[in-house]
Formats: C-alpha cells, structure tokens, sequence
C-alpha cells in the first residue's frame, strides 16, 4: 500500500530502510496508469520496500526537495539517499526487475 506523503512527513520517508516515492499529479495520465502497478508491487515487496505517493501539486515542497520536473517520477531511497530513479510510465516487470536490482 502506498502511504500519502504530505510536506510534514518526510522525515518517515527518510527513515525508511528502503523507499520508493512516486510523484504524481491528479490530471497525470501516465500517473494514473502506473498507480495500479504500484500498488501491486508495495504488496509484493511489502516489509522490504515502503511505498510512498505524494501528489506534486499539493506537496510542492516535497517535490521540491526531491528536484521534480517531470512526473510521473519514482524515487529509490536507502535510508534517505537517493540511489536511483525513473521518470515515466514503465511496465511491471522492468519495474519489478529494477527494484530487486536495488535491494
């Protein structure tokens, strides 16, 4: 399950062994696509990875932070270090496949 970020949590995801933000926007066609893949794999890798969403237009600040400029955009963390990225819509499988790369 994907936990909603909000300008104030960000320390939880910083804290997080492994995370996995996804930005996103409402109107975001590409996000909406992806949205169902992820949450599929937050259960497939739930107690490895958490799962964050957080919605660009109302966590300006997050994303931000994070140096968004496109979306959808899915940031890997080990321990608060970004450790990679990707920026589009992507199928499960590469997606799955890059995560388990990065555990």
């Amino acid at each position: 399950m994907l936990k909603e970020i909000l300008n104030d949590n960000l320390d939880e995801v910083n804290a997080s062994e492994v995370a996995l933000v996804d930005f996103n926007a409402t109107w975001c066609g590409p996000c909406k696509m992806i949205a169902p893949v992820l949450q599929e794999l937050s259960e497939e890798f739930a107690g490895q990875i958490d799962f964050y969403g957080c919605d660009v237009d109302e966590n300006q600040l997050a994303a931000q932070q994070f140096g968004v400029m496109s979306i959808p955009m899915m940031v890997l963390l080990k321990k608060g270090q970004r450790v990679d990225q990707k920026i589009g819509f992507m199928p499960k499988a590469f997606l799955e496949t890059w995560l388990r790369q990065n555990l």
